[in-house]
């Protein structure tokens, strides 16, 4: 894009999952007490989602795992490939999709977030939930429109902290925080619960 930023260098491994459409950027360090989520980023997003991860490890006590998800687009496929190969060999093991594989040993709900429509990073969705977990996507749905790309992703709601108050949202519904928690998070970036959805305005 054309947003200027400086590239973080390759992740060592990382080769074929850039090439398959994910792979792990960063990992919260290990400790059992702490709630646990999974962040899915894309294109320049990229940025906020690192930052959100330290906002909940900083400001919550939430540890954050981070992806990079160079095509949502190529994870579909390889997907509805592993489906099809499932559905038409029904006496073999099951395939598993390469988000199945990825996610499957990492705890907690996962949330992505990207700069383009929410449906974009929906494609995986039921590859998440074939492993029984909640599945939250920000994006940019609505009317176009000129600003800031601060100011822009304030109002689409795909910012740091956006994409923290959704990780906590998500956690809450698994029971592994109180709502509280989420409320005190809104009141804290300084988030107007009743700002009008952006796919309306």
């Amino acid at each position: 894009m054309n947003e200027n930023y400086a590239h973080p260098a390759m992740p060592a491994g990382a080769a074929e999952g850039i090439l398959k459409g994910m792979y792990q950027f960063s990992h919260a360090p290990a400790d059992a007490k702490a709630p646990r989520v999974q962040l899915l980023g894309s294109g320049t997003i990229m940025r906020e989602v690192i930052a959100a991860a330290q906002m909940l490890e900083q400001d919550w006590g939430v540890a954050a795992d981070v992806w990079s998800c160079p095509s949502f687009n190529e994870l579909r496929r390889d997907g509805l490939d592993a489906d099809r190969w499932n559905m038409l060999h029904s006496l073999e093991k099951p395939r598993l999709s390469y988000v199945e594989e990825q996610l499957k040993d990492r705890a907690g709900p996962v949330i992505a977030a990207t700069d383009y429509m929410k449906i974009y990073a929906d494609q995986i969705r039921p590859f998440v939930q074939n492993l029984g977990r909640r599945y939250r996507v920000l994006g940019t749905d609505g009317f176009g429109r000129s600003d800031s790309r601060d100011n822009l992703r304030r109002f689409f709601e795909v910012n740091r902290q956006y994409v923290t108050v959704a990780a906590l949202r998500s956690l809450a519904e698994d029971g592994a925080i109180k709502p509280q928690v989420v409320a005190d998070a809104i009141k804290k970036y300084g988030i107007d619960p009743n700002k009008p959805n952006p796919v309306t305005v």
